[in-house]
């Protein structure tokens, strides 16, 4: 008999969530572990590493031009519909930083197909 992951009792205990984050949130599907405590302090939440895909394997739908004083929130609404979703063109342009994208007005960025949520 093997011997049961503590973790995954804590997940199915309740004491971990499945998931805390939103089906749009780019952290859905990340999974959480839990980080030993000092000494007498119950261990701790935190969530694992999220991988990015690389630029060649996102499907892109199109190319946008950067328009003057656009953030990047406002690019994704424009592009995607979806303010909070600047993560996924973020993504698709291999930028850590989203205010990259917005930088320069008149640079292209690369619009990823969008998703399903």
């Amino acid at each position: 008999m093997s011997t049961p992951d503590p973790i995954q009792m804590l997940i199915d205990a309740g004491a971990i969530p499945r998931s805390p984050f939103d089906a749009a949130s780019r952290y859905l599907g990340v999974p959480l572990a839990l980080h030993p405590g000092p000494a007498g302090e119950p261990p701790r939440p935190y969530l694992r590493r999220r991988f990015i895909a690389q630029p060649r394997d996102i499907a892109v739908a199109a190319e946008l031009a950067v328009a003057a004083g656009e953030r990047p929130e406002l690019l994704a609404a424009r592009a995607l519909g979806d303010p909070l979703a600047y993560w996924r063109i973020a993504d698709a342009n291999a930028v850590t930083d989203p205010f990259e994208l917005t930088d320069t007005p008149g640079a292209r960025v690369a619009v990823p197909v969008p998703t399903a949520t």
